[in-house]
């Protein structure tokens, strides 16, 4: 690999045509409903014979790009194991958004922000607006300073980028809060997709879904039907880690998504990055867990 960066001295904005949840439905059906996490943890960078520094995180994670770009229907990079290297690790963050958008691949970038005013308007214009070297195809966000505070990433988004809001995951501490009820009994998690259904309501795509995607691990059981979250009405996309390796099958799709299942996107890293450095083992690992996931939303 090169020493060159590949990111250009301008970013480049991607030549989109269709919505983000429309190039996202299709990528799906062509490749598989994987997204292949791009998460540089010091002990995958061992296991690869790299270094715990920049110089390893860059050929790690363009190393994944090379291998599987244009053969999954989208990238994860952990913003996070980016940053912790700093400057110089935010600066490979953008030569992987730059390389899978060369190859042809979505990228959603894993960074769970969610602030308010002025702040949020920051991290939209980071993440989601044309002209910026991070600018990905979707990001994750946090709505924990109340869902209206990440207005301004839903304008940023519109029309042709997403942006994925954690609704329910599979931390225990969550719980505590997304499983909260208001004076009515409502739950927080279930508040979060009536908001999210709202905003997709106005801004459908031709597959029917909006920009508006939420973060459901696919390992929660029975908690969206016990906490009155209807999946199928938030007519977005659901970015599930938890699927196949991690313990998700058919069965616990099935009570988790319901109806909703063909809109999910399994999310994988290690079960697939950990087949590297060599890059067909990579594809091959790739293909399994895609295959593997498709079989177990169809099932």
């Amino acid at each position: 690999m090169s020493d060159r960066p590949v990111v250009p001295n301008r970013p480049v904005a991607p030549n989109r045509t269709a919505t983000f949840a429309d190039r996202l439905v299709a990528a799906m059906d062509r490749h598989g409903p994987l997204a292949v996490g791009i998460d540089p943890h010091p002990g995958l960078l061992r296991a690869w014979g790299l270094g715990d520094d920049s110089g390893g995180l860059r050929t790690f994670a363009l190393g994944v790009v090379q291998a599987l770009g244009g053969r999954v229907a989208a990238f994860k990079p952990q913003s996070a194991l980016f940053e912790r290297h700093g400057a110089a690790g935010v600066g490979v963050l953008e030569e992987v958004i730059f390389a899978a958008r060369q190859a042809g691949t979505l990228v959603i970038v894993d960074a769970k922000r969610g602030d308010i005013g002025s702040t949020m308007t920051g991290y939209a214009d980071a993440y989601l607006r044309d002209g910026s070297p991070l600018a990905a195809d979707a990001v994750t966000l946090s709505p924990y300073l109340g869902f209206g505070s990440l207005e301004p990433a839903f304008e940023a988004a519109r029309p042709d980028r997403g942006v994925f809001v954690l609704a329910l995951t599979s931390n225990p501490e969550g719980a505590a809060v997304q499983h909260a009820v208001d004076s009515r009994g409502r739950s927080v998690a279930a508040a979060i997709a009536e908001a999210a259904s709202q905003v997709n309501a106005e801004n459908l795509g031709e597959c029917g879904l909006g920009p508006v995607g939420l973060v459901v691990a696919a390992t929660v059981g029975d908690a969206p039907g016990r906490l009155g979250l209807d999946l199928s009405a938030v007519r977005g996309l659901f970015l599930a880690p938890g699927v196949g390796a991690q313990g998700a099958g058919p069965a616990e799709l099935a009570t988790v998504f319901g109806a909703a299942r063909g809109a999910v996107l399994a999310a994988s890293s290690r079960a697939v990055l950990a087949a590297g450095p060599d890059p067909q083992a990579l594809v091959a690992a790739a293909a399994r867990a895609a295959g593997q996931t498709r079989s177990a939303l169809r099932s």
